[in-house]
């Protein structure tokens, strides 16, 4: 949600968020209210995502960018035909690294190209719906049966300074998650300069979400406890 002026989320809204807190932990603490929270408790874990459907790393987000009605010129992206000095002076001219071209480029994990937008073909990986390493493992197998390799893919490998990402990319997971996150973000915000009362908001934001999560796990530990006092409590007037 948001304004004119950027998000709502504010040191009022935090403040809101703990009033309801003590409210709810007011409201549990009463038996009564015991089968009306298992239900929403059901209710509430129906709405759990243990992660994105796709896996892969979570990246921070600011918002404020403007939209623009306004294209960019032509060739200011990589031509997937060209080879390691095109991809260095592109990303170099973004300010971005060996390390970013390697890690960014693992984004093919998913997804798959079309004739029809690119000329070329087909998919990256056996499951192009996960985000996982498999791209650069793929790699280093060399021409894999029915999975695309362009020419700025395999230059990834051929390329003595991209190919020590690869190798640590397609053996170690979790370096790539991290690294992309972090290669990720620095793209998508180049020429972004938040404003400080966008930060602002958006560290009440993370407030705000801190003191939820609280919330809902002093919620999950009390709807357990009222829900076993509730069933005590039947049982000990059933026997009576």
């Amino acid at each position: 949600m948001s304004s004119a002026t950027g998000p709502v989320v504010d040191a009022e809204y935090v403040a809101e968020i703990e009033r309801a807190r003590r409210d709810l932990r007011a409201l549990i603490a009463s038996k009564s209210c015991a089968p009306i929270m298992l239900r929403l408790a059901w209710h509430d874990a129906g709405t759990f995502d243990k992660n994105t459907i796709t896996g892969g790393p979570t990246i921070d987000f600011v918002p404020g960018r403007r939209d623009s009605s306004v294209a960019i010129e032509e060739g200011r992206l990589p031509d997937a035909k060209q080879g390691a000095s095109h991809l260095r002076e592109v990303f170099y001219r973004m300010g971005l690294t060996d390390k970013d071209i390697v890690a960014l480029s693992g984004g093919h994990t998913l997804g798959k190209a079309r004739p029809d937008r690119s000329g070329f073909d087909g998919a990256w990986t056996k499951d192009p719906l996960k985000f996982d390493n498999s791209y650069f493992v793929e790699l280093l197998k060399g021409d894999s049966n029915g999975l695309l390799k362009l020419p700025t893919d395999k230059v990834l490998v051929e390329d003595t300074d991209f190919r020590r990402f690869v190798e640590l990319y397609a053996k170690d997971e979790d370096a790539f998650f991290r690294d992309y996150a972090e290669s990720h973000k620095k793209l998508s915000e180049l020429g972004f300069t938040p404003s400080r009362a966008t930060l602002l908001a958006w560290g009440c934001r993370d407030k705000a979400k801190r003191a939820v999560t609280r919330t809902t796990a002093v919620f999950a530990v009390a709807v357990a406890v009222i829900a076993c006092a509730y069933i005590c409590e039947s049982k000990r007037r059933l026997s009576g």
